[in-house]
């Protein structure tokens, strides 16, 4: 094996990619020490051992407007990606979701280089663009699926895919909440998790009438419990100054890192739509999503999007298992409605959930997705 063998260059431009992809590196490293791993990515990726040459906290936006603000850094991300796919020559590349980046350096190697390229969580394109698989087909040479659905969309398309299995199975193996008490005291008091995002225009669009809402729920709920979640790619002191302008701030105590520990504490969550919602899924915590984006961004994607919910775990069992609130219709109020009743059917809830976990599969994403990317390099370096 010559050294540049050994090098893979592996892209994330988002928290969640982050995770998946630092797990990605672990199995693949436990399968070959030797490899060598250079990208994108943020502190899990880092931690995993990866040589990062830029990093997320530049990157990670959702919508028009936003995405336009981000030019400059994302120039700069693509630009040191070249530069980098030129002299390291890695074996293999490696894409992790975030598609308008991914696509383009995978068009950018396909064209400049014979790298072969493997798209861990690719584009939701059973949601919106579908022409995303016409290009994929010219610069993908494989695909790790992540939905089961999902297999039959990409092989009609011709790109070579395999559904490796959810990852978010790994990271919660089993259900937070697998006892129900049908006859529980309706008055106890409750724990409610506030999830408002990883992105800071989430947090500038979710925060503030998220905890508006709580105020008004603990009106009902005197003796309720607020936890607020910071995510690692959040300044804490973005979220701590929102909360500190709250009516009553004592109410609301701000938990940093992992969202599990806010998970094994809560009766039920207000999260915003993402990634975060199927976490709560499978770990059968009642969740109320929430979600705000840009007037331009919102009519676009009303527009383009061919799916009738939001959330992940209502998108995968077909139907509403989990009340969604977006755009204008995410006030204070009617987040306060909605929260009170499911508090008073929370177990209802609970059960609504268990099916989600059944139609992911097995635990082992990770690992799976490994084997497929190590053949890919192993056919690379014998070209």
């Amino acid at each position: 094996m010559t050294d540049s063998d050994r090098h893979i260059l592996i892209l994330a431009g988002e928290p969640s990619g982050d995770v998946h992809g630092a797990d990605l590196i672990c199995a693949m490293q436990q399968q070959d020490p030797s490899l060598i791993f250079h990208g994108i990515g943020g502190p899990c990726m880092a931690s995993a051992g990866a040589r990062l040459f830029f990093s997320i906290d530049q990157l990670s936006a959702m919508g028009l407007l936003e995405v336009l603000r981000q030019i400059g850094p994302v120039k700069q991300a693509f630009d040191l990606f070249r530069r980098h796919l030129k002299t390291i020559r890695p074996a293999l590349l490696i894409l992790v979701d975030y598609p308008g980046f991914n696509l383009r350096a995978a068009a950018y190697a396909k064209t400049h280089t014979r790298t072969k390229t493997f798209y861990y969580i690719p584009p939701k394109v059973w949601a919106w663009n579908q022409s995303r698989l016409k290009q994929m087909k010219h610069t993908i040479d494989h695909a790790g699926l992540i939905f089961p659905f999902e297999e039959k969309i990409y092989k009609k398309a011709g790109i070579p895919a395999t559904y490796v299995g959810n990852p978010l199975l790994d990271q919660y193996p089993f259900p937070l909440r697998n006892t129900f008490n049908p006859g529980a005291d309706a008055a106890c008091p409750k724990t409610i998790g506030l999830l408002p995002g990883s992105r800071k225009n989430e947090i500038h669009a979710l925060l503030p009438p998220v905890l508006a809402a709580a105020e008004k729920i603990h009106s009902y709920h005197p003796h309720a419990r607020f936890l607020v979640s910071a995510a690692d790619s959040i300044p804490m002191e973005m979220i701590e100054s929102q909360v500190a302008a709250a009516k009553t701030p004592d109410l609301f105590q701000v938990i940093s890192g992992n969202p599990r520990q806010i998970f094994e504490q809560s009766d039920m969550l207000i999260a915003a739509s993402g990634t975060i919602t199927l976490e709560a899924a499978l770990c059968a915590v009642p969740t109320l999503i929430v979600y705000k984006m840009s007037f331009v961004t919102f009519q676009v994607a009303r527009a383009l999007v061919k799916v009738k919910y939001a959330g992940l775990a209502n998108i995968i069992m077909n139907k509403e298992v989990m009340p969604e609130l977006l755009q204008d219709a995410a006030t204070p109020e009617n987040i306060c409605a909605t929260a009170c009743c499911m508090l008073d059917h929370l177990d209802e809830y609970r059960q609504k959930l268990m099916p989600v976990r059944w139609l992911l599969g097995e635990p082992g994403a990770a690992a799976r997705a490994a084997k497929t990317a190590l053949t890919l390099q192993h056919w690379n370096k014998n070209l």
